[in-house]
């Protein structure tokens, strides 16, 4: 790796990490901390990842030095302003709340989830997740012609498809959208309960859910759905059941990057679930002398991680006046994605200017694909950018990731819930994802389970009354 590629902007963005991510660690216990913390990794994984992971010098060739220069001086930009309002936005946001600490640090320092009352509400949740899970997966059976193997077992072959629709929408794709958020929400769930509960009943229950609902996301190439439903017992199972310092819970958290890792680049380059089974795909890699132990070895990669680059891009665009800010227009269409498109047929799409500035556009079905090939993700600070321009788009990013701390910490804070503390869970595993754009696409299993569990405390408050 030649560090002299890279310009003072990249370490200067790099040093900038330090210090936030210092004092995001100090205020861990106020609730706002972790959510922060997650943040600025989110920030160094999609961008000072991109630019050390990947070819840098091809960046160089393709997109000049002043683009990558303007990118990182965004991305410095980006990471000074959300430090210095992020506290102010909490306290205004979460002002009831400030006088709580961090249930979910409570819980990671004592033993503390293993109280009788909590592991009760644990038990509670649990069922109500069991009752709701088989209902949506009986609706996905019927949909698929009782696919039992797909849906629950896609190492064997092809996958399932339930909630499969067109990138347009209409009729009644906000359904079917809905149940796969749904999907995804609960899988995780079950995998947080699953690392907390001590019930044995209880644990036995929610390990067996993650073994049939797990497969469906693991043998798939979509590795934003992995991350979501995974990682959140994951974290649940290291930093809160597990007992030892964080050198342990560090190495273990090592192990299971490699692992992940290695499996991406498996996936990417073997399609299991799409007719082709586990056992298929490794006699394919042996035939091909890629099996796991050289999958490793070579130098390919799972081409993720490419935030930067798409700053780069615009950066790009911009001087060669390709391509200009839309002023709030791409903010809007994100919110207004929660309109069904069979209610507004002219509903603004999203990211199909930018797909098409980097030249992805197609003539093929287009009342269906918008007009692209593919969806082109801006990530987190060019999606800014794209909006409000150079200056203020970063700024504007870093407002909007400084509300979402926010709503993470109201959930923490009222963690006395174990509903509020898996959500604040499945959130910050979500906030990794808003890596790549910060938009409902994402928030859509943390949108949904938060409505669940206000709409389940409003009528659990009138039983009372």
């Amino acid at each position: 790796m030649d560090l002299s590629l890279y310009p003072v902007s990249f370490f200067l963005s790099i040093i900038a990490l330090v210090p936030c991510s210092i004092y995001a660690w100090m205020n861990r216990r106020s609730g706002w901390g972790l959510p922060m913390l997650m943040v600025l990794g989110t920030t160094a994984v999609w961008y000072h990842g991109d630019g050390l992971y990947n070819d840098y010098e091809r960046y160089r060739l393709t997109m000049g030095e002043s683009a990558l220069n303007a990118a990182w001086w965004q991305v410095l930009l980006f990471t000074v302003t959300f430090a210095i309002i992020v506290k102010p936005i909490h306290k205004a946001v979460n002002r009831r709340y400030l006088s709580r600490g961090s249930y979910l640090m409570l819980f990671a320092e004592t033993n503390r989830i293993k109280h009788p009352t909590v592991q009760r509400q644990i038990d509670q949740l649990a069922m109500a997740m069991l009752f709701a899970w088989a209902i949506l997966m009986t609706i996905a059976l019927i949909r698929t012609n009782y696919n039992f193997s797909g849906m629950f077992a896609p190492y064997l072959g092809e996958r399932g498809y339930p909630w499969i629709r067109g990138r347009m929408g209409g009729g009644i794709s906000a359904l079917l959208s809905l149940a796969g958020y749904l999907q995804i929400l609960m899988t995780a769930g079950f995998g947080v309960i699953a690392a907390l509960s001590t019930n044995p009943k209880t644990r036995s229950v929610a390990i067996a859910v993650c073994c049939l609902a797990f497969p469906y996301y693991i043998f798939d190439r979509t590795r934003n759905a992995m991350i979501a439903t995974m990682l959140p017992g994951l974290l649940a199972w290291v930093f809160i059941r597990i007992e030892g310092g964080l050198w342990k819970k560090a190495a273990i958290l090592l192990v299971a990057f490699m692992i992940t890792n290695v499996w991406f680049m498996f996936v990417v380059e073997n399609p299991i679930g799409r007719g082709v089974s586990v056992a298929e795909a490794l006699e394919n890699a042996q035939k091909d002398e890629s099996d796991f132990d050289n999958v490793v070895k070579k130098e390919s990669k799972h081409e993720g991680l490419s935030m930067f680059s798409e700053l780069g891009y615009m950066n790009d665009f911009f001087d060669r006046g390709t391509f200009a800010p839309s002023w709030g227009g791409r903010y809007f269409a994100e919110v207004a994605n929660i309109v069904p498109r069979g209610i507004w047929k002219d509903k603004p799409t999203i990211g199909v200017d930018y797909a098409l500035a980097r030249g992805f556009g197609s003539d093929v079905n287009v009342v269906h694909t918008g007009g692209i090939s593919a969806s082109i993700a801006t990530g987190m600070i060019g999606q800014g950018v794209v909006n409000f321009g150079r200056l203020f788009g970063p700024m504007t990013a870093a407002l909007l990731m400084s509300l979402w701390v926010a709503i993470l910490a109201r959930q923490d804070l009222m963690g006395r819930d174990p509903a509020r503390l898996l959500l604040c869970v499945v959130g910050l595993i979500l906030t990794f994802n808003m890596g790549r754009d910060i938009t409902l696409l994402v928030l859509y299993p943390f949108v949904f389970g938060l409505i669940l569990i206000k709409v389940f405390n409003y009528y659990k408050k009138r039983k009372k009354q």
